[in-house]
C-alpha cells in the first residue's frame, strides 16, 4: 500500500486520474488525451473541481465541503462542535460530538463514522487542479480561455490548501506535480512560513489571470452561465483571509511550548511579528479599494438587507460561493418539526447573548435597555434573522405566518424541549421565512463561502492589532448600519468611543461571531484566536447555555399570542465542551503518518 498516494488518504482518486478521468456518466471511461483534447470535456473536468455532488459513480466533494450542513453522516459540521449550536444527536462516535467532547485522537477521528474529508477532500481536488494545469495546453480552447482556466485552477488549489492550513498548519506541498499510481511518495510537511508565502504568491498569480467581478463577455469576463466562478476579487479575498489566519495568535509565533523545533517550524512562524497584521490589513484594504463589492443593503426594514442577502444567487456581496440549484438546504436542516425540518443544529443561549440591543449596546451594559423578563424585544435585527425564539413568527405548514412556541408543555402546538428543541431555540439563518421544508417553492440561492462583510471585519481586526483601533471604526459602522442598529447621537452605532486595543479586539471578535454565525467560521476563529480554552472546560463556560421558557398560568391564546406570559430561565445543563491546548491543531491521522514517515505529527499528539 505504500506505493499508493498517501497524501490523499483515499489514494485511488489521486492516482487514477493519470490514466482515466471520472468526469460524469458520459466520460468516465475516457483517458487524459480524450478529455483534454475536447473543449467541453476540459470544462467539465474544471467543473468537477468546483462541484458538490456525484458524477457517475464518483463523489466530487467540492469547494463547499466544509461549509456543507450535511457534511458528516448527512448532518453535522464544525458549527455543532463550537459554542454557536447544539447538535441534536449524541453518539460518541459522531465527528461533531468527538470534536466538542475532546475525545478524538490521531487514531480514531478518521475511523467510522469517517471524518477523513478534512484531509482527503482537499488533496483529491489539489490533484485535479494539478492535472488540469498539466494538460490544459492540449485543449483546443482559445489562449485567453486557457489562461483564465489556469487562474481558476491556481485559485481553487490555494483554497483547498487553506482548508488544510487552518486545521493542521503546514502540510505537504505537492507543487505542480501529478503523481501516478506507481509512485512512492514520502514528502515532509512544508514549513509554515514557506507555505503561507507559496499560497500568497499563488493567489497573486491567479488574480493576474482571472477576470474582474462583473466584467462583461467577451471582453475578458464570464458569460452569464459561468456566474460564481472564481474571479480576481475571489483570489484577492482569499489572500485577505490567508494573511489574517497567518497573523493570528495560533500561527504568529503561537506554537505549543512543548513542540519540538521541527514541529514549531511547520505549525507557526517562529516568533511574533506585528508586521503580519499589517500585511493582513493591506490585503483586506486592497479588496475594499477595488470597489468590486459592497454590502447588500435594503432600508425597507431594519436588517432586511442582511436577511435578503442569503436568498439570492446574485448580489454584490458574495466573493466566493457554491452555486446551487433551487433548494431547501437550510430549511430541511434547521427548521423545527412543525415546519418539516430536522433541526439538527440548534442555536445556544451563548449565541443569542452575543447579539446586542438595537441601540448597539451589549445586553450586559446597564444602559442597553435589556429586559431579562422580555429578552427578545429591541434586539439587533440580525438576531431575529438568525434565531427563532419562543413566540417568534415563521411560516407554518398551513402556509401562514404563525408562532413558534418552545416553552415546556406546548405538546402538538409547538416545539418545546419534549419535542426536541432542547436549547429553547431554532436556527433561521439563511432560511426563507415565507416557506417551510414542506410548503412553498424552493429558493434560488447559493452557499456563502466568503462575502464582503468578512473583508470589512478582516481589515478591522488586522488594523486594530497594529495598534490603530481608531481605524477599525468606519468598517464596523458600515456593518452595523446594514444590520439595522441605530446610529445613536454620536453615529457610533452603539460602539464605545475611543476603545483601547484590547476593548476593540473583544468587540470585533463578538461582531464577527454574530455577523458570520453558521457560515463555517466560528470553529476556526476560536482556535486561531486561541480562546477555546477560556470558552470551554468546566463551570458555566464549559457548557452551551439553554433558555428554558416557562409559561405562567393557562390564560392566553397560543393562536394569537395574546395574554400569554412567560418566565425565562437560563440553564447551563447541556453537553459540556472539553478543550485541551493540543486541540488548537488537529492531529494528522495515524494512517497517513505511517504511510509517509517524513511527515511529522502535530505537537501534543
Amino acid at each position: 500500500m505504500k506505493k499508493l498516494l498517501l497524501i490523499l488518504g483515499v489514494c485511488a482518486v489521486f492516482a487514477s486520474c493519470s490514466k482515466t478521468s471520472s468526469l460524469d456518466n458520459k466520460t468516465s471511461a475516457l483517458d487524459e488525451t480524450a478529455v483534454f483534447t475536447d473543449s467541453l470535456r476540459t470544462i467539465q473536468f474544471l467543473n468537477g473541481i468546483y462541484a458538490e455532488g456525484t458524477y457517475g459513480n464518483t463523489d466530487y466533494a467540492g469547494i463547499g465541503f466544509s461549509f456543507n450542513k450535511r457534511r458528516w453522516e448527512t448532518h453535522g459540521n464544525w458549527e455543532t462542535s463550537a459554542d454557536d449550536a447544539e447538535y441534536s444527536l449524541s453518539s460518541a462516535t459522531r465527528p461533531s460530538v468527538m470534536f466538542y467532547q475532546g475525545t478524538f485522537s490521531a487514531a480514531n477521528y478518521g475511523a467510522s463514522p469517517k471524518a477523513t474529508d478534512i484531509w482527503a477532500t482537499p488533496y483529491k481536488n489539489i490533484r485535479r487542479c494539478n492535472l488540469l494545469l498539466q494538460d490544459i495546453d492540449k485543449s483546443p480552447l482559445s489562449t485567453g480561455t486557457k489562461n483564465r482556466i489556469r487562474g481558476e485552477a491556481r485559485c481553487l488549489r490555494a483554497w483547498y490548501y487553506m482548508q488544510l492550513l487552518i486545521v493542521y498548519g503546514g502540510v505537504p506541498n505537492v507543487g505542480d506535480k501529478v503523481y501516478g499510481i506507481s509512485d512512492f511518495i514520502n514528502l515532509p510537511r512544508q514549513n509554515f512560513a514557506e507555505f503561507v508565502a507559496y499560497l500568497s504568491a499563488e493567489l497573486d498569480a491567479a488574480a493576474a489571470l482571472l477576470p474582474i467581478p462583473g466584467a462583461t463577455y467577451p471582453q475578458g469576463g464570464y458569460q452569464d452561465l459561468d456566474y460564481q466562478r472564481v474571479t480576481k476579487g475571489t483570489a484577492m479575498g482569499l489572500k485577505s483571509r490567508l494573511l489574517l489566519y497567518a497573523a493570528s495568535p495560533l500561527f504568529n509565533g503561537g506554537a505549543l511550548a512543548t513542540a519540538t523545533a521541527q514541529q514549531k517550524a511547520v505549525v507557526s512562524y517562529p516568533t511574533y511579528s506585528v508586521a503580519r497584521w499589517q500585511a493582513a490589513a493591506d490585503a483586506a484594504l486592497a479588496v475594499i479599494n477595488s470597489n468590486y463589492y459592497s454590502l447588500n443593503v435594503d432600508n425597507t426594514k431594519p436588517g432586511l438587507g442582511f436577511y435578503n442577502l442569503f436568498l439570492s444567487r446574485t448580489n454584490n456581496e458574495y466573493i466566493f460561493a457554491v452555486s446551487r440549484p433551487v433548494n431547501k438546504d437550510f430549511e430541511s436542516y434547521y427548521l423545527p418539526g412543525t415546519r418539516g425540518g430536522s433541526n439538527y443544529s440548534r442555536p445556544t443561549q451563548n449565541m443569542v447573548d452575543a447579539f446586542p440591543m438595537r441601540n448597539g449596546k451589549a445586553i450586559t451594559d446597564p444602559a442597553s435597555g435589556y429586559v431579562a423578563s422580555n429578552p427578545y424585544i429591541n434586539r439587533d435585527p440580525r438576531m431575529n434573522y438568525t434565531v427563532m425564539f419562543n413566540g417568534a413568527k415563521y411560516q407554518s405548514n398551513a402556509n401562514i405566518q404563525d408562532f413558534v412556541w418552545t416553552f415546556t408543555g406546548t405538546g402538538s402546538n409547538g416545539d418545546a424541549f419534549s419535542s426536541g428543541g432542547n436549547t429553547g431555540y431554532f436556527c433561521r439563518k439563511m432560511c426563507d421565512s415565507t416557506v417551510t421544508n414542506s410548503v412553498g417553492a424552493s429558493p434560488a440561492r447559493s452557499w456563502p463561502l466568503m462575502r464582503y462583510a468578512e473583508i470589512l471585519l478582516n481589515y478591522a481586526e488586522a488594523i486594530n492589532e497594529t495598534g490603530q483601533p481608531d481605524l477599525a471604526y468606519p468598517n464596523l459602522r458600515l456593518i452595523r448600519d446594514r444590520a439595522g442598529i441605530l446610529p445613536g447621537t454620536d453615529g457610533n452605532y452603539g460602539m464605545k468611543a475611543n476603545m483601547t486595543q484590547d476593548e476593540m479586539r473583544a468587540f470585533i471578535q463578538n461582531e464577527r461571531h454574530i455577523e458570520l454565525a453558521y457560515e463555517d467560521q466560528r470553529w476556526h476563529d476560536i482556535r486561531r484566536w486561541k480562546i477555546a480554552m477560556t470558552l470551554y472546560n468546566g463551570g458555566p463556560n464549559g457548557y452551551n447555555k439553554v433558555m428554558h421558557p416557562i409559561r405562567v398560568g393557562s390564560a392566553g391564546s397560543l393562536t394569537t399570542g395574546v395574554g400569554l406570559t412567560f418566565t425565562y430561565q437560563i440553564e447551563d445543563n447541556i453537553r459540556q465542551h472539553v478543550f485541551r491546548p493540543e486541540m488548537y491543531l488537529l492531529p494528522i491521522m495515524d494512517d497517513e503518518i505511517r504511510k509517509m514517515p517524513a511527515m511529522i505529527q502535530n505537537p501534543g499528539w
